[in-house]
């Protein structure tokens, strides 16, 4: 964590947010993971300062804060860019051309995985399977899904962000930014969960197969 970057825009509007979330939860200490998401969507980062006001509220150590934040890797401890883009290089990403796929967007944007452009527009992580598979090699968006990438598909995405022109997740909400996106992690819709299909035709494949067959999932009585 970078301590030495005390900035913060958590004020007291967030702090009743934070304090709103602990109440939604029998045990408050449950609520940290959300909470951290609403320290990184006014921050940009899990900030010293963020990790001092979910400790007070919780009534834990800052060192239990901490040790939650630096565990996941979707908490950020240096700020990420507007936009947060992911590239899965695991297994089925990897063989249909994830590695290549990273390393395209690395001399695009100028940067290599866990920084940040200097412009603060793009930030840049590997990731460790999308739970994707069928839509390989897949990109993430702050979070949201684009399937079956190509290094020119990723060109034109990344060309249309910088340029702030409107963007839609291959399955999904149309792209906001990656603050929005925490948000909505942290527990406060934005009324757009609805957007887009709610599944591709790869993932309902079989379902359809299954449908022109008459085939169907045994009953409860059929499986004893």
């Amino acid at each position: 964590m970078d301590q030495s970057d005390a900035s913060t825009n958590i004020d007291d509007e967030t702090i009743a947010e934070l304090r709103e979330l602990a109440g939604r939860y029998p045990q408050a200490r449950s609520a940290l993971l959300p909470m951290l998401h609403l320290v990184q969507s006014v921050d940009g980062r899990i900030s010293p300062r963020g990790i001092e006001v979910c400790a007070e509220i919780l009534g834990i150590t800052t060192a239990q804060v901490s040790g939650v934040a630096t565990f996941y890797t979707m908490y950020k401890r240096r700020p990420a860019g507007k936009h947060h883009v992911g590239v899965c290089t695991t297994a089925l990403c990897a063989v249909m051309g994830g590695d290549y796929l990273l390393d395209h967007v690395c001399s695009k944007l100028g940067i290599r995985p866990d920084e940040t452009t200097p412009d603060g527009t793009f930030s840049l992580e590997r990731i460790e399977c999308n739970a994707a598979c069928d839509y390989a090699p897949v990109m993430m968006v702050n979070w949201e899904f684009m399937d079956n990438m190509t290094p020119e598909k990723a060109d034109e995405l990344l060309d249309r962000l910088a340029a702030d022109e409107p963007v839609a997740s291959s399955r999904g909400a149309t792209i906001t930014s990656w603050r929005e996106a925490e948000r909505v992690l942290a527990g406060f819709p934005d009324g757009r969960a609805d957007e887009g299909p709610t599944a591709g035709e790869a993932s309902k494949l079989g379902l359809n197969i299954a449908a022109e067959h008459g085939w169907a999932a045994p009953t409860a009585e059929e499986a004893k």
